[in-house]
């Protein structure tokens, strides 16, 4: 089975990813019981996720923000 997982597990607060592969605590949880198809498309979401995530720690080590923060 195919993972995402670099092993740099750390949760990022600001986002609720994790820092190394970009998912989410329960789809890491949850990965091996999601079928082929739901990891392909979840997988295909992380490379934003994880651009998202470097943007919010960048602008948090600067001060600067790039909006309104939201709840997640």
């Amino acid at each position: 089975m195919r993972t995402p997982c670099i092993h740099v597990c750390s949760l990022v607060s600001a986002t609720g990813f994790c820092a190394g592969c970009g998912r989410t605590l329960q789809e890491i949880g949850s990965w091996a019981s999601y079928s082929d198809s739901e990891r392909r498309r979840i997988m295909a979401l992380l490379p934003a996720r994880l651009a998202g995530a470097a943007a919010v720690s960048n602008d948090m080590e600067t001060g600067h923000t790039s909006g309104p923060e939201q709840v997640l």
